[in-house]
């Protein structure tokens, strides 16, 4: 067995980190495979604005005969660590066989190189940028993952726990269905809390709308990590490619802005979730693919409820319930059937609370695991 770290250069050895997840979940259903085209700008330096500030290295485990059998992405994200005054590592990406050797293996050639760039953990599975999910899943294993949400085997936990990795922390997602009704008094207090506090919701038509929007977006995003930690605020560039990203698949009118005057300061975002179409595509737009995403956005029945939050003054005001029966207005508005709430922090009891007491199931987990170096 070779731990081979990649040239970035190299079409080859790119191609075949790529590749192996293809491979490796030939057998679970579940799986969601990832769009190409943007696999492969997240491993090209001129198209990924992380490497402007911060670097990574990439390592493909293959067996005697060069068959690939392991991948794993370690970064070193210089923003993240000057945020947080931290000496942090993250591990991305990960794939691999049921086998401990192979998984170790690599894992050690992580830790050798977050070491010789003085760093004194390792935390993961954390990406590139806010848009990637994150965590290892570790129960929901029968459910097909909301799109771009991480999914994997559960023989992962074991392999991941072996390389002496612990619990740091665990993000949930939960189901909201049709059938399900908010009480009046959820959409009575984000009436009230429009009128005593000054605020309204920005609805939009057109992709053109949420492009201009993006500045300010950044802005308030930035804004709302005030009093957070583990986060990382956006630049302008990093800004612009989230926005390229969430324009492929962006139906505006579930794009939900709280304003107060002509200020963002809250916001709610939902897409149609497209992952049949993956699925059926195998994450290729072209040459047909591309149509076939269109139309699942218009038929799809599963919404993808993927960001919600308020800046710091503007939390614990009534804010959200403003923001829960909005989202429950855009489950109903777009003819959905089925929500995905995806990846709510566990440390935001408040919220989880308040969510199960509406009636919603938290249905999935991830789980964010560290390891001292």
């Amino acid at each position: 067995m070779r731990i081979v770290p990649i040239d970035l250069a190299d079409r080859h050895l790119v191609a075949s980190f790529l590749e192996l997840p293809f491979r490796l979940y030939q057998e679970f259903p579940q799986w969601v495979p990832p769009l190409r085209f943007e696999s492969q700008r997240m491993l090209d330096p001129h198209r990924n604005p992380f490497f402007q500030h911060s670097e990574a290295v990439f390592f493909l485990a293959t067996s005697s005969d060069g068959e690939p059998t392991g991948r794993l992405a370690v970064l070193e994200n210089h923003r993240y660590n000057d945020h947080n005054q931290e000496k942090t590592a993250f591990f991305y990406l990960f794939e691999c066989v049921n086998d401990r050797q192979v998984s170790g293996e690599l894992f050690e050639a992580g830790f050798a190189w977050a070491r010789e760039h003085g760093l004194n953990k390792i935390l993961g599975p954390k990406g590139f940028s806010a848009l990637d999910g994150m965590g290892l899943l570790v129960k929901g294993f029968e459910h097909r993952p909301a799109f771009g949400i991480p999914y994997n085997p559960e023989y992962y936990v074991g392999l991941v726990e072996e390389a002496g990795f612990e619990k740091r922390g665990e993000v949930v997602s939960g189901y909201l269905g049709s059938e399900l009704e908010f009480p009046d008094r959820i959409h009575q207090l984000a009436e009230l809390v429009r009128k005593r506090r000054g605020l309204r919701i920005a609805r939009y038509r057109t992709r053109r709308d949420l492009r201009r929007l993006t500045p300010k977006l950044k802005s308030m995003y930035n804004s709302a990590l005030g009093g957070t930690s583990g986060n990382v605020p956006l630049t302008d560039d990093e800004a612009e490619a989230i926005a390229d990203q969430l324009l492929w698949f962006a139906d505006p009118r579930l794009i939900k802005v709280v304003m107060k005057e002509d200020e963002p300061v809250g916001f709610l975002f939902a897409y149609p979730d497209i992952s049949a179409a993956l699925q059926r595509t195998g994450g290729r737009l072209f040459p047909f693919g591309w149509a076939d995403c269109l139309l699942e956005l218009r038929r799809t029945r599963w919404v993808n409820v993927n960001g919600a939050g308020m800046i710091e003054g503007y939390r614990g005001l009534g804010g959200t319930a403003l923001l829960f029966s909005e989202m429950y207005q855009s489950v109903r508005e777009g003819g959905f059937e089925h929500a995905d709430l995806v990846q709510i922090g566990v440390e935001n009891s408040n919220m989880q609370r308040e969510l199960r007491e509406l009636g919603i199931d938290f249905y999935k987990t991830h789980r964010l695991y560290q390891r001292e170096l």
